[in-house]
């Protein structure tokens, strides 16, 4: 199973929203690197949900229901079916993952614009531990 890591601004559609609505289509990414990553999920990856913009902190964990298919308001892109598996005791805020040594290499810092990224194992486990520990 890979792993992954999705954005999206919470007042376009936040967390709750996709636990209201017990999953959502991944649509209107709009960028070639974005999406081959997303091309590459299977169903059954999982994915941390993102909160950009004020925000910032990975704030749940997500599962790829369906797999890549012709995005429905563009066909010459792609968009996958995501469902709510949990949220994170504790959001794990941006500046919290830029300080912690073991995810210096994680794709969502280098490249930062990139709405959706590989998440390594290693890096999923260790931001899955900070959003475990308390205050």
């Amino acid at each position: 199973m890979a792993h992954w890591l999705m954005k999206s601004e919470p007042g376009n559609y936040s967390w709750d929203d996709l636990v209201r609505d017990g999953g959502t289509e991944w649509d209107g990414v709009r960028n070639p690197a974005a999406r081959l990553h997303l091309r590459a999920m299977k169903a059954g990856d999982e994915a941390f949900f993102y909160h950009s913009g004020a925000d910032k902190a990975v704030v749940g964990v997500m599962r790829i229901a369906r797999e890549a298919a012709p995005d429905p308001k563009d066909a010459d892109w792609v968009s996958v079916r995501v469902e709510p598996v949990r949220p994170l005791p504790r959001p794990v805020a941006l500046k919290t993952i830029k300080a912690e040594p073991d995810l210096a290499a994680l794709e969502m810092l280098r490249q930062s614009r990139l709405s959706v990224s590989p998440v390594r194992d290693e890096e999923w486990a260790a931001i899955l531990a900070l959003g475990e520990e308390g205050p």
